[in-house]
């Protein structure tokens, strides 16, 4: 390899619950996480945002939920996004349709996103990066909303999820023509994403795995993708959803993405082969050098 190939190994849903924190921290002091995404409104963000701090090698960014979680601002303030409970609608599709073509929805989800990156900044933590709860931050009236947040807040980095589609079904071929549909899906995202990203300082990574395998990041799957960067990618995120419990969510957090990023298999491979772990902001330095 004649670069070195830099890897950001990340968890998902951070602040969420206190297994999720736990798995988080345990995945950092002692395994190859090196970011987490933090949910603002999850139940346990007080004791996530106290971890960070303690660990501060830890880089944290903003999981923007705009489905299926719960809102910062009130029901009466942003009364056509979310329930009187405060939560947003649990499916994407209707929501994302929801987002594109009502007006004053899109007015509402303005300041619903302005007020999560708020809240972020006043547990006294930089925006490593952004991304979004079941991906929605690429949906294009989501994008045109945050794109004058990441410059605001000098975001490093953007997850465009660039994943590889024969290797996902190589290892798990179940559903796979849902997988095809997110792969045709989500390239045309990114390409156009990536066009509307340039007028920022935000980075994105040559690859990013986890689309496919949301809650199934196991050790195999994780080692034949370290196997499968080339010399061509310089960098890549995998992001995973650690829990040192069990959640029933068949895609969600789970202790198998706890043991994989704990695996002394997975650190060795990475050593084998002179990968560097890394952050999005490191990741950003180095690019400006």
């Amino acid at each position: 390899m004649s670069a070195t190939l830099e890897l950001i190994f990340n968890a998902d849903d951070f602040g969420r619950l206190p297994a999720i924190n736990a798995a988080v921290i345990r995945a950092h002091r002692e395994g190859v996480l090196t970011s987490a995404s933090l949910m603002v409104t999850g139940d346990a963000v007080e004791e996530a945002v106290a971890l960070a701090h303690e660990w501060p090698t830890l880089a944290v960014g903003l999981h923007v939920v705009v489905v299926a979680g719960r809102a910062v601002l009130s029901p009466g303030e942003i009364p056509h996004l979310v329930d009187e409970r405060g939560y947003f609608d649990a499916n994407p599709v209707r929501a994302g349709l929801r987002y594109f073509f009502s007006t004053v929805a899109r007015q509402e989800l303005a300041r619903e996103l302005s007020a999560q990156f708020d809240s972020f900044v006043s547990m006294g933590l930089a925006v490593s990066h952004v991304d979004g709860h079941l991906l929605m931050h690429l949906h294009p009236t989501v994008l045109g909303l945050l794109l004058p947040l990441i410059r605001r807040y000098d975001v490093a980095g953007f997850r465009l999820p660039h994943d590889d589609l024969r290797l996902a079904l190589g290892v798990r071929p179940r559903r796979w023509g849902t997988k095809i549909t997110w792969a045709a899906a989500f390239a045309m995202l990114c390409r156009w994403t990536r066009r509307r990203l340039r007028g920022s300082r935000a980075v994105t990574t040559d690859h990013v795995f986890g689309v496919f395998q949301s809650g199934h990041m196991s050790e195999a799957y994780v080692l034949r993708i370290l196997d499968h960067l080339g010399e061509q990618v310089q960098s890549a995120e995998l992001y995973f959803h650690p829990s040192t419990e069990w959640l029933g969510e068949p895609y969600g957090p789970n202790p198998q993405d706890l043991a994989t990023l704990l695996s002394p298999a997975v650190r060795h491979k990475i050593q084998e082969r002179g990968m560097h772990l890394t952050t999005y902001p490191h990741l950003r330095a180095r690019q400006i050098e």
